[in-house]
Order: structure tokens, then sequence, then C-alpha cells
């Protein structure tokens, strides 16, 4: 599995795709499926980045491989901010009343609406959360 840390902070959301989508690149991934893994991981890092270390700064593990069998990627994020389960929530209310009172929610459901599998973990002070897409 390879491996990148940056600081957790939302310019870096390029670098982490570039990073992914050369792996992907290896494997012709349909462009669609590209941009639900981007959007995946946009959603997820600026979560990492806003939240975890809040009001102190700290660094984002971004780690991914491409598995075979059926063919997927697997991609974890690994941070060592305060712990936080997205997915312990209720998914976010989408219907017109709530978007219109939107307070948050709709980024992980997005996540998982587009994922083929999401999980979290908490081990050893670290925030993980993993998710994989087939290709």
């Amino acid at each position: 599995m390879k491996s990148l840390t940056v600081p957790a902070k939302t310019e870096r959301i390029d670098e982490i795709n570039e990073f992914v989508g050369a792996e992907l690149e290896q494997y012709d991934c349909p462009m669609n499926v590209q941009m639900q893994i981007e959007l995946a991981i946009e959603e997820i890092f600026v979560n990492i980045a806003s939240y975890a270390y809040h009001p102190v700064e700290g660094e984002a593990e971004v780690r991914c491989e491409v598995l075979q069998n059926p063919l997927r990627v697997v991609i974890q994020f690994l941070d060592g901010g305060k712990p936080y389960d997205p997915l312990a929530k209720e998914d976010a209310d989408t219907s017109v009343e709530a978007l219109e009172e939107r307070e948050g929610g709709l980024g992980i459901l997005l996540v998982k609406k587009t994922m083929d599998e999401v999980q979290y973990a908490y081990e050893d002070g670290k925030n993980i959360l993993t998710i994989q897409k087939n290709l």
C-alpha cells in the first residue's frame, strides 16, 4: 500500500488527488469512477482539515492500494485528531425542507452513496476512514 503524508490543510487536496490518480491511471479507471473518487477524497479530507485538529494543526496520511479480483481501489485516511466516527451519525435528511435548513452531513452521505464500502476505526490514537470503490 502506497502512502502520502501531508499537513491537514485543504490546499493539499490536489496533491492527494494526484497521488491516488497516479495509481488509478495504471488500471484504466473510467473517468466517471475517477470523478466519484476525487469527490469522496475532497469531502473526507476537507472534514479532516477543518475539524480533526482544530484549532491546532496536524498531519493526515493517505494510503492507496489497487487490489485484484475484483479490481478495486482501497483508500485510507489516517489522522491523529479528535476521535470522530462520521459513520455513527444518522444519514442526513435530504428532504427539501431539511436542505433549506442544512446542518451538514451531506458530504459523508455522498461518500457512502458513491463508494462501494466505507469503514471507520479508531486505532492506536488515530482515526482511520477507509473507502473502497470497484473499478
